[in-house]
């Protein structure tokens, strides 16, 4: 995972918060909360356990490709559901950011906007990579050519 968070270990935990919403916000009230609060806890967590985020948006496309549960046209969430991934050393060193006398204002802020209330979900890294450069991945077809199994 060097490529998409430095340093992040094999072992580390992975947060994630599903925002909706409520009527009368927008992205631009979400991103402004939640980019108060990242920056937080980037000041104060980077040497606590806190490796890194990122915050994504509902585009509203829905894969047909990769969706086993019917043929939706797009997503309903759209503009309106965001997720806030979160990269930690442990679940303990989480637990302590939210504790912090600075983190919690911001944190109330961004809750106000939530349809959904909050639910932050800790979750154990099995697998993570990045894509191959084309001269490895082309090294990596040759491979399967020579030793798959038919």
């Amino acid at each position: 995972m060097a490529g998409l968070i430095p340093g992040f270990p094999h072992d580390g935990v992975v947060t994630i918060n599903r925002v909706i919403l409520k009527k009368g916000y927008t992205t631009d009230d979400l991103q402004e909360r939640v980019g108060y609060l990242c920056e937080n806890v980037k000041t104060y967590h980077s040497e606590t356990g806190f490796y890194g985020g990122f915050v994504a948006l509902n585009s509203g496309n829905v894969s047909n490709e990769g969706s086993t549960i019917g043929q939706a046209v797009d997503s309903p969430l759209k503009d309106k559901e965001a997720l806030i991934v979160t990269f930690w050393r442990s679940f303990e060193d989480h637990e302590k950011s939210h504790k912090s006398d600075t983190f919690q204002p911001l944190f109330n802020q961004v809750l106000e906007l939530c349809e959904n209330g909050n639910e932050e979900i800790a979750y154990n890294m099995l697998w993570s990579g990045k894509a191959y450069s084309p001269e490895e991945a082309q090294v990596a077809k040759d491979a399967k050519q020579e030793f798959a199994r038919s």
